[in-house]
């Protein structure tokens, strides 16, 4: 692999880590004051006005969302937020808590076989959840974090020129990607988007469901790349 390639592999890899610390965030809790501006702060308005870009109409409306915040914002979205994702909105009877055991196959409720799975995954390589937070660990966010873990690590062997131990990261990261994102998240934004009120929400789902789409064909480009 020559250096242009290598680097190429090396920002892919810090991008995709990016957007999965950005969705995780985004699902872990209601928004902090500071962390509703720093987004507002932050390139959401470029991505926009990205003609053609799958995010563009996401990230519009986080961006018009952002643009009119006032005073009363942080309570207005974090009164959406725990109507839709803590389970108290539901829609015939369903609720769009992100959690994967809620929407996998014969889901039997919370703490189902994907929880289990999640838990041994993180637990091998010696993470944990937040301390404090009373969550199992197959929620959306814990999910995104660990896959932002395989994202960094991958990106570390690389620069240190270990391009076989990158390729066996990037297995792992599409077959936790296929197993505990891409199998469920469809189902729960169906759900979710008849429950969430605000624009900004909406734009979160969709902006999850942009990046998701497009996860596959980055890392098929990853595997390009260093092949």
């Amino acid at each position: 692999m020559n250096d242009n390639t290598r680097a190429e592999a090396i920002a892919l890899c810090e991008s995709r880590a990016g957007l999965y610390h950005l969705i995780a965030t985004l699902y872990f809790q209601p928004l902090s004051q500071e962390q509703i501006d720093a987004l507002a702060a932050s390139d959401i308005a470029d991505a926009a006005s990205e003609e053609g870009s799958p995010f563009a109409i996401a990230c519009a409306d986080l961006s018009k969302a952002l643009r009119l915040r006032h005073s009363g914002t942080k309570e207005t979205l974090a009164a959406d937020y725990t109507g839709a994702f803590y389970g108290i909105r539901t829609v015939s009877g369903r609720t769009a808590q992100p959690f994967q055991s809620l929407f996998e196959a014969n889901a039997l409720g919370l703490m189902g076989e994907a929880r289990s799975e999640v838990y041994r995954t993180l637990k091998a390589h010696a993470l944990r959840v937040p301390a404090g937070a009373d969550l199992p660990e197959d929620h959306l966010s814990f999910i995104c974090e660990y896959l932002a873990f395989l994202c960094d690590e991958t990106a570390a062997t690389l620069r240190e020129q270990r391009d076989e131990d990158a390729a066996s990261l990037i297995r792992d990261q599409r077959d936790f990607f296929e197993t505990h994102v891409a199998s469920w998240f469809p189902t729960f934004h169906a759900i979710a988007n008849q429950i969430v009120e605000p624009r900004f929400y909406r734009g979160v789902l969709n902006l999850t469901e942009a990046f998701i789409a497009e996860e596959a064909a980055m890392l098929d480009d990853l595997e390009r790349l260093l092949s």
